[in-house]
């Protein structure tokens, strides 16, 4: 059975049709698609669990443009590729665009086969250019930066010393994995001191506490050790 999650695509446009007409033929190619109908609407989203946002430029109070700067400040967000779809079509609005950080700039009308290779491009040239391990791991509200040595939780910061830290990156990063203790000492202790194994025990057991609902997703085999259930 395939356990692959979607690729999960966000349509950002105050054209209530045409963000439909996208999100129906986006799935049908086995995107997982969400909608919103205003750069508000998008930033109350949890934008970091997208791998690309189509954005239209001329909407509300909150421009494409602008939505893209706050993207692109926000270190969560700053490299999930974006596609402009817009009616603004002159040379100095894709110029405009592209200089913002965009990956590819579509002027309206355009066609769906269009709107369609153009995403498979970029999501291929996005995966082609992290084919190390990325420094970010979410999963639904759950985030964290392996290199900034950040976690929140659903938009809040949590603290938490450098081993649960290092655990939670271990079993996020492998997902359906079941590790022993051995092995999470090995990884996560190295070959720093002696430890026992039931310090793995404790550490989880405060590390599900402060990962909130997500606590539950940290799974114990009995008689084998733990792993991160998506």
């Amino acid at each position: 059975m395939d356990t692959t999650m979607p690729t999960r695509i966000l349509v950002v446009d105050d054209e209530v049709t045409l963000c439909d007409t996208l999100k129906f033929n986006l799935e049908l190619e086995g995107y997982e698609v969400d909608t919103a109908y205003s750069a508000e609407e998008a930033l109350t989203l949890d934008l970091a669990s997208y791998a690309l946002i189509l954005l239209d430029v001329m909407m509300g109070d909150i421009s494409g443009f602008a939505m893209a700067k706050i993207l692109k400040k926000n270190p969560r967000t700053a490299n999930i590729p974006i596609i402009f779809c817009t009616a603004k079509g002159e040379e100095d609005d894709m110029i405009s665009g592209l200089d913002l950080g965009a990956d590819d700039y579509i002027a309206k009308p355009y066609s769906i086969r269009n709107i369609l290779a153009r995403v498979k491009t970029v999501l291929r040239r996005a995966a082609n250019s992290s084919s190390s391990p990325s420094d970010v791991l979410t999963y639904e509200g759950l985030w964290v930066n392996r290199e900034l040595k950040l976690c929140t939780v659903d938009g809040e910061d949590v603290r938490m010393p450098r081993k649960e830290f290092e655990i939670l990156c271990l079993l996020l990063d492998n997902p359906g994995k079941v590790f022993t203790r051995e092995e999470i000492l090995h990884r996560v202790w190295r070959d720093e001191v002696i430890v026992l194994e039931r310090v793995v025990d404790v550490n989880i057991t405060r590390l599900r506490a402060k990962i909130g609902r997500y606590g539950k997703n940290i799974i114990t085999r009995s008689g084998y050790g733990y792993g991160f259930a998506l």
